[in-house]
C-alpha cells in the first residue's frame, strides 16, 4: 500500500509545484501587459466623481502607486495578494474577492451544466460514430461536430437566444433570475431555467472533441485482436461494445473530459456576455471594457488557478483509474 501511496504524492506534489510556478509566471505577465497599456485605472476610479483638483487626483495616484517603478508595483500586489487582498474594484467600489466569490457560484453551476452535458453528448455520440464506422450515421454526425465545432461561440448563442427566447419564447432572454426577485426569493428551478440555455450554448460548442476523440479511440479498440477473437467466438456486436469497447474508451474520454476546463472557462465569456449571466466570464468583460485593472487582475489570476486545478485532477485521476501510468512513470 505504501509502495502504491508514495509515488502517488510525490507525483502530485511536482505537480503542485508547476502550477504554482506556472501561476507566478501569469500573474508576472498579466501585470506587465496591464502596465504597458494605455489603460489609466486612475482615470477610471474618478470616474463620475466630478471635478476633481490637481492635489486630488495626485492623492489618488499615490495611494494607487501609479508613480512607482512597475517592479516595486508588482510586489507591493503581490504580498498583496498573497495576504489575501485582491484589491478594490474601480468599477463595483467593493473588494475584488468579494466579487469574485459571488459571480464564481454563478460561472461553475454554468460550466458544470455545460461540462455534463458536453460530455454526455460527446461520448454518447462517439460510440455511436465509433460503432457504425463509415455507414451513414457515421458520415451525418462527423459532419455535425464539423460544424459545431467550427461555430464561434458568441454567434452560436445569438442563434439560440434569437429561436429559442425571442420567437418560441421557451426560454429567458438572459440574466441569472427573473427580474425584480430577490436573490432569497428565486427558487432552484428558476435558476436552473436560466442558465439552461447558455449551458447549452457552451455544450454545443464543445462537445466536438470528445465526441471525435471518442470515435477514433473505439474504432482503435473494435480493431484490436481481442475484438477479433471475441468476434470469431460468436459475441454480438452490443456485447462487444459493451464487454470491451466501453470499458478501453471511458478512462481517455474522462480525462479529455477533466482537460476541457480551459475551453469551457474562456466559452463562457462569450457565452455569459450573450447572455447576460452574471458570472466570472461577464465580470471579465466588464472589467477589460471599463479598465478596472484589480479586478482584471484577479479574475486572471482565478481563472488560471480554476484550469490548473482541473488538469491536476485529471492527471491525478488518470493515474488512479489506469496504473499503466503510475509503472511508466516511475
Amino acid at each position: 500500500m505504501k509502495e502504491k501511496i508514495l509515488p502517488f504524492l510525490g507525483a502530485f506534489f511536482a505537480k503542485g509545484v508547476r502550477m504554482l510556478a506556472l501561476l507566478l509566471v501569469v500573474s508576472i505577465a498579466a501585470f506587465a501587459l496591464v502596465s504597458l497599456s494605455p489603460v489609466d485605472p486612475v482615470q477610471q476610479y474618478l470616474l463620475g466623481a466630478g471635478p476633481v483638483s490637481e492635489e486630488q487626483r495626485a492623492q489618488v495616484e499615490e495611494y494607487w502607486g501609479v508613480n512607482d517603478p512597475p517592479v516595486e508595483r508588482y510586489f507591493n500586489w503581490l504580498s498583496s495578494l498573497l495576504s489575501g487582498d485582491m484589491g478594490i474594484s474601480t468599477l463595483y467600489r467593493r473588494p475584488v474577492s468579494d466579487i469574485i466569490g459571488e459571480r464564481f457560484f454563478n460561472s461553475i453551476a454554468l460550466m458544470l451544466c455545460a461540462w455534463l452535458l458536453s460530455g454526455g453528448i460527446g461520448f454518447a455520440l462517439g460510440c455511436v460514430m465509433g460503432a457504425k464506422k463509415d455507414r451513414w450515421p457515421d458520415r451525418i454526425l462527423k459532419k455535425v461536430c464539423y460544424l459545431f465545432s467550427s461555430l464561434p461561440t458568441f454567434w452560436l448563442g445569438l442563434v439560440l437566444l434569437l429561436v429559442f427566447a425571442v420567437w418560441l419564447a421557451w426560454f429567458p432572454v438572459g440574466f441569472s433570475a427573473p427580474i425584480g426577485m430577490l436573490d432569497s426569493e428565486v427558487s432552484l428551478w428558476q435558476r436552473f431555467y436560466h442558465l439552461l440555455l447558455p449551458a447549452l450554448t457552451l455544450s454545443l460548442a464543445s462537445f466536438s472533441n470528445i465526441a471525435l476523440h471518442t470515435r477514433q479511440k473505439l474504432i482503435d479498440v473494435l480493431e484490436d485482436d481481442y475484438v477479433l477473437f471475441a468476434r470469431a467466438r460468436g459475441e454480438g456486436e452490443g456485447t462487444i461494445l459493451r464487454r470491451h469497447g466501453l470499458r478501453n474508451i471511458l478512462i481517455p474520454a474522462l480525462t479529455l473530459q477533466f482537460s476541457s476546463f480551459a475551453e469551457l472557462f474562456g466559452g463562457s465569456v462569450l457565452a455569459e456576455t450573450v447572455f447576460s449571466y452574471p458570472g466570472l466570464g461577464s465580470a471579465a468583460a466588464e472589467a477589460g471594457l471599463n479598465s478596472d485593472i484589480p479586478l482584471l487582475l484577479g479574475i486572471t489570476l482565478f481563472s488560471a488557478l480554476f484550469v490548473c486545478v482541473g488538469n491536476l485532477i485529471a492527471d491525478m485521476l488518470y493515474r488512479v483509474v489506469d496504473p499503466r501510468i503510475r509503472e511508466e512513470r516511475r
